[in-house]
């Protein structure tokens, strides 16, 4: 409500309002996972978020209802999304991403929050602006009460992982990259099956694209810059492979028309699932 209070596109609101939003939970229980010395699930968070935004979320959200694409997201953000992937795993290789790093990363996402507040001009489609005055105060202070949270819910369920991997003996790598990053997702995943709901494919899509920039951009940059963060070789060798992977697969899907089909989100949620086994059973 408050930002179709400002009349901008809807797949402005779900690049940029909606996408900081739902990454608000990736952003503290990584965060909290960093000063409780959980590294591994703090990028497994980050990793594994990006692919079940894809896979689960996106897979679901196409089985509800086929989701129709914008076609400034193929052109514009969607590049943004894979090139901001490519550089996080080339910042990777040498198995650690420091402050440096971090405030490139940093300075991405200021770049990209400026160049969506640029292209927030209403165009052919529009929002539609409520008669009567909303009241954004109301709406500020529900924000403000989300995030305070957002913020004990993250502390609960990195004790919670932490406790689990070391009862169960899963280590906290495979936690990071399932069980908290699928937490960290719900609110994407709420979201956007609502979105696909009342077919707001623009919102479905731009919230999953600009949700995983400002994962890479945001979390981790803002993360790497409080701390060092070192990689294991398994992050490198197969996590973010797949994660590319997941993010160059929506190209040719969503070429299909610009439509994400039914069958192209049981084709994203299969593989999501299969993935999932995998990290499970290697």
């Amino acid at each position: 409500m408050l930002a179709k209070s400002l009349g901008v596109r809807t797949v402005t609101i779900g690049l940029t309002i909606v996408a900081f939003g739902t990454s608000a939970p990736e952003l503290f229980v990584s965060l909290v996972s960093a000063l409780k010395k959980a590294e591994s699930i703090a990028l497994g968070n980050i990793i594994g978020s990006n692919i079940a935004n894809i896979g689960l979320v996106l897979g679901l959200s196409a089985i509800i209802r086929p989701l129709k694409a914008d076609l400034s997201i193929l052109k514009k953000e969607l590049p943004i999304m894979i090139f901001v992937s490519l550089v996080l795993y080339l910042m990777a290789l040498d198995l650690k991403i420091v402050f440096l790093e971090g405030l490139i990363l940093f300075s991405g996402i200021v770049l990209f929050t400026l160049y969506s507040i640029h292209n927030a001009k209403i165009g052919d489609k529009r929002v539609e602006i409520p008669d009567k005055k909303i009241k954004r105060l109301n709406n500020i202070v529900l924000i403000i009460l989300g995030l305070f949270m957002i913020i004990l819910g993250a502390n609960l369920l990195i004790k919670s992982a932490i406790f689990i991997a070391k009862e169960v003996g899963i280590s906290e790598y495979v936690i990071g990259l399932t069980a908290v990053a699928i937490g960290t997702s719900l609110p994407e995943l709420a979201v956007s099956l609502v979105a696909a709901y009342k077919k707001e494919g623009d919102i479905c899509i731009g919230n999953v694209v600009g949700s995983n920039i400002f994962n890479i951009l945001l979390v981790l940059g803002v993360l790497s810059m409080i701390t060092p963060l070192s990689i294991s070789p398994a992050f490198l060798k197969v996590d973010f492979p797949i994660m590319l992977i997941f993010s160059f697969a929506l190209i040719p899907l969503l070429r299909t028309g610009f439509v994400l089909s039914r069958v192209e989100g049981l084709v994203l949620l299969a593989f999501y699932i299969s993935f999932i086994l995998y990290i499970f059973y290697i």
